[in-house]
C-alpha cells in the first residue's frame, strides 16, 4: 500500500501558509481554552510521565526478528554478504523501484563512497540546512564544499541558486530530499545533465518516498537511504546506495568489500561498508511492517495538522502533492512576530512537559565546524537558510507516540503561545537541568 498525500484533505494546509480563521474554528478547539493552559513551567505537572522524542526506535515484530536472529546464528554467517544482505537489498531495490541497492554499515558510509564512485572531486554544490553528515562526506574526501540557499517552501535546494552556483570547479550536485520531499529534482537532474556534473541525493529521510517521476533515467545518478535507528524503517544501523546505472553499481559493490574484485585482488580504493546479517535481520523486519507504520505516520500527522491549526504563527509543513510518503518528521515553523515567543522559546518549555522537540536543522552547516572557521562569510549568500534554521521545530512522531498524546501535545503548545509572557520570564529564572542548553 502505497500512502499518498494526495488523499489528505486539510483545507488551508498548503506548505508553510498558516489557515485562516475560517479553517481554525473548523480544524480544532478555540486556542488554548480555560482548561488546557496548564504548563509545566509555569508548575503544574508535566504533560507526560514518559518523554516522547523524536526518532524513538520503532519496534515491529519481535518475534519474526528473533526468528531471523536465530538462523543467523544457525549459519554462522555474520557479515560478507549473507542472505539476508542480499535479500534486503532485493527489497530496497523493488521498493525504490531502482535497479541496484547495496546495502551499508549506516548512509554515512554509503554518502562517501557514492560520492567517491562518481568522480566527485573540486567543488561540489550542497545545501547547508542538512545534518552535517551530507557536507563531512565531501570534505572528508578532500572535496570544498559549495552551500547554496535553498527553498523556503520546500527547504530543498534552490534549484535557479544551484544554477548560479556552478564554476568551473564544480563536479556535482549534492542534493537532500529533506523530510522526505524530492522537490526541484527534475530541474537539479537537468541542470546536472546540462553541465556535465554527477547528481547525487542524500535521502537520508526519504525511503518509501516516491514522486510523480519518469523513467529510471531521468532520476539522480544515484541515492542514498538511512536505515538508521531513528528512522520508521530501521536496521538498527544500515543505510543503501540505489541507482539504475549498471557500472555504477558494480564499482560500488567492489568499494563497500575494500574494494576486493576476488579473492585476493583489489581493483578499487574501497572501505569496509558492509551492513551485518544482524542489521539486515532487523531491516527485513522493519520492511515488513513498512505499510502499517506509514499509516499510523499518516494518522499522526493528521493528527497533528488539526492541532496545530488554529495556533497563529505555528505553520505546518505539509507533502508534496503526486507523492507516496512515510510522513516521519511532523515540521512546524514559528513565527515569533506572531506567536510572540520564540521557537527556542517553546522547544525548551516542551522539555518540561517531558516533550523532546528538536531545532532541525541548527545551527546548519556552514555555523558549524570545521566550516564556520573556513568559510565564515557563507551566511552571505544563505538568507533563506538562516532564517528557516531559526523557525523550524520538529515534533515526536512514529509508533511510541499516539494520535491521544498529539491532542494533549498541541493543547500544550497552544498554551505555551497563548501565555507567552509569562513563559519567556519563567524560562529566564529556570534551572532545571532538562532545559538544553540554548534555552533562556
Amino acid at each position: 500500500m502505497s500512502i499518498s498525500s494526495e488523499s489528505i484533505d486539510i483545507k488551508g494546509l498548503n506548505p508553510l501558509h498558516s489557515p485562516d480563521d475560517s479553517t481554525s474554528s473548523a480544524l480544532g478547539a478555540p486556542l488554548a481554552s480555560a482548561e488546557h493552559r496548564q504548563l509545566a513551567i509555569l508548575g503544574d505537572a508535566p504533560a507526560f510521565t514518559e518523554a516522547l522524542l523524536v526518532g524513538r526506535p520503532n519496534i515491529s515484530n519481535r518475534d519474526a526478528f528473533l526468528t531471523r536472529i536465530e538462523t543467523m546464528l544457525d549459519s554462522r554467517q555474520f557479515t560478507n554478504m549473507g542472505p539476508m544482505v542480499q535479500h534486503f537489498e532485493t527489497r530496497v531495490a523493488e521498493i525504490s523501484e531502482q535497479r541496484h541497492a547495496i546495502a551499508t554499515c549506516n548512509a554515512t558510509v554509503g554518502l562517501e563512497l557514492a560520492v567517491s564512485a562518481l568522480g566527485m572531486s573540486g567543488e561540489v554544490i550542497v545545501p547547508s540546512f542538512t545534518f552535517i553528515a551530507s557536507t563531512h562526506a565531501l570534505w572528508r574526501q578532500g572535496i570544498r564544499p559549495i552551500f547554496c540557499d535553498i527553498d523556503p517552501a520546500t527547504h530543498c535546494l534552490d534549484p535557479e541558486k544551484v544554477r548560479a552556483a556552478i564554476t568551473p570547479q564544480t563536479t556535482g550536485i549534492l542534493g537532500v530530499s529533506l523530510w522526505g520531499n524530492y522537490a526541484g529534482e527534475a530541474e537539479l537532474r537537468k541542470i546536472a545533465d546540462d553541465h556535465g556534473l554527477a547528481f547525487l541525493l542524500d535521502s537520508a529521510h526519504s525511503f518509501g518516498c516516491m514522486e510523480a517521476r519518469g523513467g529510471l533515467d531521468e532520476r539522480c545518478h544515484a541515492e542514498v537511504f538511512s536505515f538508521h535507528a531513528t528512522k520508521c524503517l530501521h536496521a538498527l544501523e544500515g543505510g543503501a546506495i540505489v541507482t539504475s546505472d549498471d557500472e555504477l553499481a558494480e564499482r560500488l559493490r567492489l568499494m563497500v568489500n575494500f574494494g576486493f574484485s576476488g579473492e585476493d585482488r583489489v581493483t578499487y580504493l574501497g572501505t569496509n561498508g558492509k551492513m551485518s546479517e544482524a542489521s539486515a535481520a532487523m531491516g527485513l523486519t522493519s520492511l515488513e511492517a513498512k505499510d502499517e507504520v506509514f499509516a499510523h505516520n499518516r494518522e499522526n500527522f493528521l493528527t497533528y495538522a488539526k492541532g496545530l491549526a488554529p495556533i497563529p504563527g505555528i505553520r505546518l509543513l505539509t507533502r508534496n502533492p503526486n507523492s507516496a510518503h512515510n510522513f516521519q518528521y511532523i515540521v512546524a515553523e514559528v513565527d515569533a512576530e506572531t506567536t510572540g515567543i520564540s521557537r527556542n522559546d517553546i522547544v525548551s518549555a516542551l522539555r518540561l512537559e517531558n516533550v523532546l522537540a528538536r531545532r532541525y536543522f541548527h545551527p546548519s552547516c556552514h555555523r558549524m565546524e570545521p566550516y564556520r572557521s573556513l568559510f565564515p562569510d557563507a551566511g552571505q549568500v544563505l538568507p533563506e537558510t538562516e532564517a528557516v534554521s531559526d523557525r523550524v521545530m520538529v515534533l515526536p512522531n512514529g509508533l511510541a507516540v499516539q494520535p491521544p498524546d498529539i491532542d494533549i501535545l498541541t493543547s500544550r503548545i497552544a498554551a505555551i503561545v497563548a501565555r507567552g509572557p509569562e513563559v519567556r520570564a519563567a524560562l529566564e529564572n529556570c534551572t532545571d537541568p532538562r532545559l538544553p542548553e540554548f534555552s533562556s
